[in-house]
C-alpha cells in the first residue's frame, strides 16, 4: 500500500480497514496474486488481528480476495466472467432506477448532478484519475438518491468491485474520462427532459462499455487476468 491511512473512532476499524485495501486493490497498488499478510496489516494500524481477518472476509465476499487454509490470503487476479456477470446485474438495477429518478427527480437534484459532472470535467483535464472515478461514483449513487432507493446502492456497490478494478485499468486508452463524461451528460440531459426511455437507453449504452473494454485490457495485463 504506497498512501499512509489513519483509522478514525467513528467507524468501525474492520470496516475503514476494508476501504482502504478494497481501493489499493481497485487501482492495482495491491495487484493482482498479491499474498496479504494479516500480521502485516495488523501491524501496519496498530489493531489486532481480528478486524484485519474480517475486512478480509468482506474483501472475500466481494470477490477481490481468496482465502486458502493454510496457505493465506491472496488477492484474486481478475475474472472476464464475473466482470460480464457484475456488469448484466447492475445494468438491470440501474436501469430500472434511472426509469424512476426520470420521474422524480427534482431541478435542486438536476443542478446537483450538473455540478457533479462539472467537477468530473475539472478532474479529466487535471489527470486526477482517483477523484474522477470517486466522482463517477457519487454520479451513479445520486441516481439512486432520486429515485428515492439508497438501497439499491448499496447493491451496485457490493456487485460493482471487480468491475471498478476493470474500470480503472481502462481509463487511460480505452475508455477515457471525456468519453465518460459524455456519456453523463447524455443521462443527465433525458433526465433533465424527464424522458425515461432516453435515460435508460443511455445508461444501457453506458454500463455496455464495460464489455468492450475487458478484452484489450485483459490483453494488456495477461498477468492480472485468470484464463478462463
Amino acid at each position: 500500500m504506497s498512501e499512509t491511512y489513519s483509522l478514525t473512532n467513528n467507524v468501525p476499524v474492520n470496516q475503514q480497514i476494508y476501504r482502504f485495501l478494497r481501493k489499493d486493490i481497485v487501482d492495482c497498488t495491491i495487484p493482482p496474486g498479491t499474498l496479504l499478510s494479516e500480521k502485516e496489516i495488523s501491524t501496519r494500524f496498530c489493531v489486532s488481528r481480528q478486524p484485519v481477518r474480517e475486512a478480509f472476509i468482506k474483501l472475500a465476499e466481494a470477490g477481490l480476495v481468496q482465502i486458502l487454509p493454510q496457505r493465506g490470503t491472496f488477492v484474486m487476479k481478475i475474472s472476464a466472467k464475473r466482470v460480464a456477470d457484475g456488469r448484466f446485474i447492475r445494468q438491470a438495477v440501474e436501469c430500472a432506477i434511472v426509469r424512476r429518478a426520470a420521474e422524480r427527480a427534482t431541478p435542486a437534484q438536476l443542478m446537483t448532478l450538473e455540478h457533479n459532472l462539472h467537477r468530473q470535467a475539472l478532474a479529466a483535464q487535471n489527470g486526477q484519475t482517483r477523484e474522477f472515478l470517486a466522482l463517477d461514483d457519487e454520479f451513479h449513487q445520486l441516481l439512486t438518491q432520486f429515485a428515492d432507493c439508497p438501497l439499491a446502492w448499496e447493491t451496485i456497490e457490493t456487485i460493482k468491485a471487480t468491475m471498478d478494478r476493470v474500470r480503472f485499468l481502462s481509463l487511460s486508452e480505452v475508455s477515457p474520462p471525456e468519453s465518460l463524461i459524455k456519456q453523463h451528460y447524455r443521462i443527465y440531459e433525458a433526465l433533465k427532459a424527464r424522458d425515461a426511455e432516453a435515460a435508460e437507453r443511455a445508461i444501457h449504452d453506458h454500463l455496455q462499455e464495460m464489455i468492450y473494454s475487458i478484452t484489450p485490457i485483459a490483453l494488456q495485463n495477461t498477468q492480472w487476468f485468470e484464463i478462463e
